[in-house]
């Protein structure tokens, strides 16, 4: 089932959560709304849902307009953040929930809750209670509840943010391969990056309650809309300046840049990645302050002449680090700058620079 809004708007208090949105989700996709927190993303899946009235918009699903629908009437599933299981019910009860709502009869129920139990690794757990369960454990049964009226649209709320770390990882990949296996049309709101690039089919990234950029995750990193999914999205250095002679100038550090007018206030977005350094005789443009190790890379900080400081992370075994070490003068060459104009906080189509 496929998903559009158009111009959606949700003000709280004369705060504005939502800001005109329009977007689309395809049958059979899973999407990710990507955000800081507070950004709007989860009041936009509560409008989808209808837990939340729109001050203005449409909501459309499957073509059909919904949005004056009661939230029962739209065919959703809904997964919170806090799993919203019913303490006094076993597995079994809670994933039945919503089938017993329906008025399904009890065999045809009792097949989809076993059903749903070996779908979700849960057998044998289904006399249990939620208090008896790991966290993994009870947000497979909050999916399970929500897939058990077969829903055509399964909307999650943050459904990993109340997992450690190791929990949240295993669910990421059982979320997907759930989705693949069921194909229900699936968008779930995240605040994590690495979440939302190693799930999804897209991603939406959502900002002061408008949508940013949507696309596939190697659009999203590659090619990054505006200024701030540039600094949103992975490790980048972000760098203010004024273009001059078609290079923009960060202390030592000279960056070429294209298709901006003289004296532009402009901002340069380069990823740790995007850079190079390297030890000569003859001085260079900065001095390395820090290395720190993180497994197998090495994130190398230095200070650039007459600016700030710039990151850079390499391969522990590379040999870019040759001769580097704290206290060391270093020359750096940008192998690909995003950049911006300052005054609009980012453009649709960044002009992109490489400093070679």
């Amino acid at each position: 089932m496929s998903i559009r809004v158009t111009n959606l708007t949700k003000k709280f208090n004369g705060f504005t959560a939502v800001d005109g949105v329009s977007l689309g989700v395809d049958s059979g996709e899973l999407v990710a709304f990507l955000g800081p927190s507070g950004s709007g993303k989860s009041t936009i899946l509560r409008i989808i849902a209808g837990l939340e009235a729109a001050d203005a918009g449409e909501v459309w699903l499957e073509g059909e307009r919904t949005d004056h629908l009661h939230a029962r009437a739209r065919g959703v599933g809904f997964v919170f953040q806090h799993y919203a299981l019913f303490r006094h019910m076993t597995v079994a009860e809670n994933i039945g929930f919503g089938l017993a709502v329906q008025g399904a009869a009890r065999p045809r129920r009792r097949r989809r809750v076993q059903e749903l139990l070996e779908l979700m690794g849960l057998q044998g757990f289904g006399g249990r209670y939620p208090a008896q369960l790991s966290g993994g454990q009870r947000q497979r049964v909050a999916l399970a509840r929500a897939l058990a009226p077969e829903p055509k649209v399964l909307l999650l709320d943050e459904p990993f943010g109340a997992v450690d770390a190791k929990v949240r990882e295993e669910l990421r990949h059982w979320l997907r391969r759930l989705h693949d296996e069921v194909q229900v049309t699936s968008i779930f709101v995240t605040h994590d990056q690495e979440e939302a690039f190693s799930v999804a089919d897209r991603v939406m990234v959502i900002n002061r309650g408008r949508l940013e950029q949507a696309g596939s995750p190697a659009e999203i990193l590659d090619n990054p809309g505006t200024e701030f999914v540039a600094r949103f999205i992975g490790e980048a250095n972000v760098f203010e300046a004024r273009v001059h002679d078609g290079q923009a100038r960060i202390g030592a550090l000279a960056v070429a840049v294209a298709g901006f007018a003289e004296d532009t206030p402009v901002a340069i977005v380069v990823r740790h990645y995007d850079l190079k350094f390297w030890c000569e005789d003859d001085g260079g443009c900065a001095t390395v302050v820090r290395m720190t190790r993180l497994g197998d890379r090495v994130k190398v900080e230095a200070a650039i002449d007459g600016a700030g400081p710039i990151f850079s992370q390499f391969p522990r075994r590379s040999s870019l680090l040759h001769g580097i070490e704290p206290g060391c003068r270093i020359h750096i060459e940008v192998t690909l700058a995003r950049t911006y104009p300052r005054s609009t906080g980012g453009v649709s189509d960044p002009a992109r620079s490489a400093n070679s």
